[in-house]
């Protein structure tokens, strides 16, 4: 059984795009691959910059079903220039999780649907519900 989770703050955006910005599958949340645009919508010009905006994305989407990053258990991340960016990134991602790190992905790619996106990050987490088995 699939289970839409869109908190109230993304919900103008999933009904604009028709994407979800997670979906609950059992004991998994599969995330929509986020992006660093700043609240404003513009795209900041670091890639640091645009990760920590990412994530920031990541926690609310979690948070809407009551995770953390700390039950993150699978990351992809997406690179349009992965050496240039991967070791600032890195620097972020090691600031952000706390050990065991979830698996990681890395890939460069030629871009991504945003203008300016210089990384993009997919997140697999595992929450069960409460109260469930």
């Amino acid at each position: 059984m699939r289970q839409t989770i869109i908190p109230e703050s993304l919900a103008e955006v999933a009904r604009a795009t028709g994407f979800s910005p997670a979906i609950r599958a059992g004991d998994f949340l599969f995330l929509t691959g986020a992006t660093g645009a700043a609240a404003d919508g513009t795209m900041p010009p670091t890639a640091p910059e645009q990760a920590l905006n990412a994530l920031g994305k990541v926690q609310l989407v979690l948070a809407e079903e009551g995770a953390t990053e700390a039950d993150i258990v699978e990351l992809t991340s997406y690179h349009t220039d992965i050496d240039a960016d991967f070791s600032d990134i890195q620097g972020v991602l090691d600031d952000f999780f706390t050990a065991p790190l979830p698996a990681w992905t890395a890939v460069e790619i030629a871009g991504l649907r945003r203008p300016g996106a210089r990384v993009e990050f997919r997140v697999v987490a595992h929450h069960p519900k409460r109260g469930a088995g």
